[in-house]
């Protein structure tokens, strides 16, 4: 049997997001808790991520996939 008194209390709270959504959870946290961005906002989840291209690493591996493909091509 687990010990009395050694475990922090499990309560219900609400989640609150910038974007406006809420939801209900359990959780050790006191009071409600404020999130900047959540699973409804995020663009990873939404899918309107955008890559954002450094340095031109994207059309720099696709010169070098384009030679690699024109040399076989040539073999």
């Amino acid at each position: 049997m687990p010990k009395e008194g050694i475990h922090p209390q499990y309560s219900e709270i609400t989640v609150k997001c910038a974007c406006g959504n809420n939801f209900a959870t359990r959780s050790t946290h006191k009071g409600d808790m404020l999130l900047e961005i959540c699973a409804t906002c995020h663009p990873f989840f939404t899918g309107k991520q955008k890559l954002i291209d450094t340095a031109g690493r994207v059309e720099r591996f696709r010169r070098k996939f384009a030679q690699s493909e024109a040399a076989k091509a040539a073999k």
